[in-house]
Order: C-alpha cells, then structure tokens, then sequence
C-alpha cells in the first residue's frame, strides 16, 4: 500500500473510532436547528438576548405570559406526541374557565391523600414492583434500565391516586404500554403507535362509563373528554415525569459512588438524600424548553416592551446551567452556595407542576426502597434527555455472593462501549424519526386545526391524530 494509501486508512480507522464521541453531539445540535425551525423566527429565547437570565423568572411569571398553544407552530409538534386529548390536557389547555376546572380537580385528586398516606403508597409500590425481580436468585447482578424498572411503580401509584383502590396488573400494563409510547415518541426514538394509546382510552372510558372513581373528574368535561383528562394529565405526564426523575437520582447515584456510599453507610444528616435529589433535578431537569405566548405587551423597565402575541421559549436547562459544575449535593446546604437558578417544578405565577408539594418526598421514599435491596453502578453516559433509558447494574444487598469485582468490571466495560456505539445508531434514528414526526406533525396540525374550527372556521378533521 502506498504512503497516501495508508495515511486514508488510517484517516478513516481514526474517523469511525471517534464516531462515539462527535457523532451523536452533532446530530443532537442538527435536531436543535430543526426543532428550532419548526418554533419559528418569531420565538424569544429565555435566556437569550431578548431576555437575560436575570429578567427569565420576572418575564416567566407575568400575567401576560399566560397563552399556552394557540398561535405558536410548536404546538403541533407537542399535540402531535401527546395524543390523544391534547386539547384537556392541563399543560395545554387556554387560560379560562375550563383550565380552571381542570386545575381544580387536579389540585382535588392530588390532595386527597395526605404525606403519610403518600410515603405508604409508594413505598408499597416501589416493594411490589422490586419484588418481581425476586423470582431470580437473589444474589445474582442484574442490568436493567432504571426508567423501565420505575414506569410500573408510578403507573400503580396513579392508578391508586386516582381510582382509589390497587391497580390490577392488566391496567398497569396498559399504563406502562402508553407511558412508553409517549416518551419514546417524545424522545424520537420510536415512532408513536396510537393503537398502544387507544387501549389505555378504552379501558379508562370503560372504567368510567361503568364503575367511576369517587374522586371528582372535570364537571366541564365530557366522559369521553375526562378519560382523555385522565390519560394525559395522570397516566402520561405524571408517570413519565416522575418515572424519568426516578432514573434521574438512581442513575446519580450510581454514577457517584461517594455519595451513594454515603447513603449506603446510614448517612447522620436526614436531610442528605433530599439535597441529592435537588442536585439531581439542577442537572438533569425534567422540563427542557417550555413555550408561552404572550396575551399582552410585557412591559419591562429600560427595555422594549415583549409584544403581545409573542411566543417565549424558556429553555430550563440553560437557565439552571444544567450540567455544569461537578455534582454536589452539599451546596443545598446554605443559602451562600445554593443555586439562585432553580425551577425544578416551573414558576408558581406560571402553572407550576401540581406536584411540586410532594415530589421529594415520594422520590425519596422509593429511592430509599429500591437502596435497601440493591447498590447501583452504572457506567453510561448521563445525559438529561436519557435516550437511553439508564442502563444500570443492580447488586443485591443482603444475601450476596462474593462481588467478583473482575466481573462486574468487565460488565461495566462493556456497557460503557455499547452505550457509546448504541448511541450513535440511536442518534440517527432519532434524527430520521424526529424529523418525519415534525412533518407529520404540521401536515397533520392538530393544535391549528382545533383552533380554527373552535373559532368557526373550516379545518381538516383531526382524527387522523386521535
């Protein structure tokens, strides 16, 4: 071979080698300008030049800020991913009476069980779900996916939430199947299937038509209209958020053996998990880019009035600066050190989660559940997206074995080349698929549509996204 020749050679071997580490960034920062796109010229960034991250808090939380999907080309792609019943969902519904039903009853569902009624109910759960991996031998290392392992644990404890009674193991598999779907779609690495939400919204209307639960549904919905309440809002977010937070912290945890060894030893200071917690929701927020359109100018002193009709992009992760800095739980310690940019449940004057009064305390008390049986170590990259769901190993214990050290050695070696080279296929997956759902998306115009036949005006059917 020829000196060039080799040279090429070794160019590419070089070139394919690094794929790992330049590829997936690439694609991700390609999907960024697309989606971007898709939000349109007319998106003010916070933070950004427009709104500093010093006004984001002040614009975030102005009345005016107050439009949630009509008017904004975003919202197609945001229906699009939570069909069916975007237009009830609580996140998507208009300023008015009907959002103020809505949050009414979610505030009413959620309420109804009190701090001691919730840290039994999940940590009920969180046991039941753990003990399905009993049916191996007990001392055996186990690879699963942190965000697979906890989605059950959430859709039981909705379920309960809402209907009041334990969810039956044909239900919770419905719940899960939905969930999954959801954030896969969301996340583009796989297509929607509505098929896979259309049973969840038989059951659930199923369930209503004939045996409803006691807690109080929106008066000003219909049965059909309420199962869609109840799918979007309990069954899809509130699983997959906290489903997504749970492999959030365990995946920490793994990742940072120092401070999962201090959890492990019985740490004195009660409070050390919950900082955990809030260092983990600083680096990996659960929000990514959440869009307002403004009902009327934002004036703003020294500055240019925010004109109405605006839509504003609040970006959560740069705002808190997600991902930088090393992970250190301790600086909740003091108001000296503690984060001033944190909005780890949104902005009170701005719909902020309705969990936000016992988030913690039911991520705590699962967290606690699932370190009682088993030590995490993980050696996949963390990213906030989690497109991988949080590979992870689990070591039981009590009543292990040796730790082989050599072994698990070589399974973290392994996950760490696979999650490097699985990456890069899922990165041009999620490229492909993201790309076609934004098409679909505003081929379909879910959002738009609904808007302009609500106003009297002629649309095409909105079927095809239900």
């Amino acid at each position: 071979m020829t000196p060039t020749g080799w040279l090429v050679t070794a160019a590419t071997v070089a070139l394919v080698a690094a794929l790992p580490y330049w590829l997936p960034t690439a694609v991700i920062a390609l999907r960024v300008r697309i989606f971007a796109w898709v939000g349109g010229e007319e998106g003010i960034r916070a933070p950004g030049r427009e709104v500093p991250a010093e006004e984001f808090k002040q614009v975030y939380g102005h009345p005016a800020a107050n439009g949630r999907s009509r008017g904004a080309a975003l919202s197609d792609l945001f229906w699009y991913w939570l069909s069916p019943g975007p237009e009830v969902h609580q996140e998507h519904l208009e300023p008015g009476p009907r959002y103020d039903d809505v949050a009414r009853s979610t505030r009413q569902i959620l309420a109804g069980l009190s701090r001691e009624q919730w840290t039994e109910l999940v940590g009920r759960c969180t046991r039941r779900v753990l003990d399905e991996l009993a049916g191996e031998p007990s001392a055996r290392v186990r690879t699963v996916r942190l965000r697979d392992l906890m989605t059950p644990v959430w859709a039981e404890v909705y379920y309960e939430v809402v209907f009041r009674e334990p969810c039956p193991r044909h239900a919770r598999e419905l719940i899960v199947g939905n969930a999954d779907d959801v954030v896969s779609a969301l996340k583009c690495t796989r297509l929607r299937h509505m098929d896979r939400r259309a049973r969840l919204t038989a059951y659930l209307r199923d369930r209503l038509a004939h045996d409803p639960p006691s807690v109080p549904l929106p008066s000003s919905l219909t049965q059909r209209e309420q199962a869609y309440y109840l799918q979007g809002t309990f069954f899809n977010t509130a699983v997959v958020q906290m489903s997504e937070a749970m492999a959030h912290l365990l995946l920490a945890l793994a990742t940072h053996r120092p401070v999962q060894d201090r959890l492990l030893a019985g740490e004195e200071d009660p409070d050390f998990l919950d900082r955990v917690i809030n260092e983990t929701l600083q680096h990996f927020p659960l929000f990514g880019v959440a869009h307002r359109i403004t009902s009327d100018d934002i004036p703003r002193p020294g500055r240019d009035p925010i004109p109405a009709g605006s839509v504003l992009l609040f970006n959560y992760p740069e705002y808190q600066g997600s991902g930088r800095g090393r992970f250190d739980p301790d600086r909740w310690l003091s108001a000296d050190t503690r984060p001033a940019a944190s909005i780890p449940f949104g902005v009170t004057a701005n719909r902020p989660c309705p969990a936000r009064g016992f988030a913690v305390l039911t991520m705590r008390i699962a967290a606690e559940e699932t370190l009682r049986r088993f030590g995490l170590e993980s050696s996949a990259e963390h990213t906030r997206s989690l497109p991988s769901r949080g590979p992870c190993l689990l070591l039981p214990r009590t009543g292990a074995a040796p730790r082989r050290p050599a072994r698990r050695w070589i399974r973290l070696t392994a996950m760490r080349l696979g999650d490097r080279w699985t990456g890069v296929w899922r990165s041009l997956v999620q490229l492909v698929l993201g790309s076609y759902m934004v098409w679909d998306a505003r081929r379909q115009g879910l959002c738009r549509n609904h808007f302009a036949a609500s106003s009297g005006g002629s649309a095409p059917s909105v079927a095809a996204g239900r």
